[in-house]
């Protein structure tokens, strides 16, 4: 299996912090930058071989950078998809693709937001993706409905099969928060490629979740533990303070 970690958002509300640093590579503590704490957990899957980091023109050189300097046990290759703004991204299902016609990536996939910060472990969601033989994405509940009025929202059934999803409701209709962690069999690559053909949107990973669970049973494993969307400068400033004594 391979893992894509999608880190080519420019972060506009991180300014002036995020203008000309990537978000991933801000430092929770003095000397480690919050995607450290992400490949940490994806280097105790056994189940990945390999990690593709993509970004964009503007931090491609930083994240080559850390790469060089972190020497993860797991090899790691940054790809630039030379896109310079919000004005022209690909968009995070865009950039999907095109790591995976870039690197020629015919196996499973595990995707992860590389902006995102959790201290959970990802084994028993890897688990539970190879007993369901299936696409599963990670979620968590929430009771928070102004929050999950800002993140995607999935509905499930008692077998925790998707029966429904929505990117940012006005009116959540479910209480579980996707937290941007999917599990995707290999046979999902060409379902990308017809998605993307069918001019559908590029953008955030959850449309694409919208589309596929209407397709073919899609399921939501539920963490335990906590999950931070750093965002903002008073969400960085949150986790910082979490993570001091960590």
């Amino acid at each position: 299996m391979k893992c894509i970690l999608l880190c080519a958002g420019y972060a506009t509300r991180l300014y002036p912090l995020t203008e000309n640093y990537p978000k991933a590579l801000l430092e929770i503590k003095e000397g480690k930058p919050l995607l450290n704490y992400t490949v940490e957990q994806i280097n105790e899957l056994t189940e990945i071989d390999e990690i593709f980091l993509i970004t964009n023109e503007r931090f491609y050189n930083c994240f080559e950078e850390w790469a060089t300097k972190l020497n993860n046990k797991k090899p790691i290759t940054v790809i630039n998809d030379y896109t310079t703004s919000n004005d022209d991204r690909l968009g995070a299902i865009g950039d999907i693709q095109y790591t995976i016609n870039s690197q020629n990536i015919l196996d499973d996939i595990m995707i992860v937001l590389g902006d995102n910060l959790f201290d959970f472990n990802l084994k028993d969601a890897m688990e539970f993706y190879y007993a369901k033989k299936a696409p599963v994405v990670g979620g968590q509940y929430e009771e928070d409905k102004d929050l999950l009025t800002r993140l995607g929202v999935i509905e499930a059934d008692e077998n925790n099969q998707i029966i429904g999803f929505e990117e940012k409701p006005r009116d959540p209709k479910g209480n579980i928060k996707s937290l941007g962690v999917y599990f995707y069999p290999k046979h999902i690559v060409s379902v990308l490629k017809q998605y993307l053909e069918e001019g559908n949107k590029p953008d955030a990973p959850g449309y694409f979740l919208s589309y596929l669970y209407q397709k073919e049973p899609v399921y939501v494993f539920s963490f335990e533990g906590c999950w931070f969307d750093v965002g903002t400068h008073e969400a960085l400033a949150e986790v910082k303070e979490l993570y001091k004594n960590r």
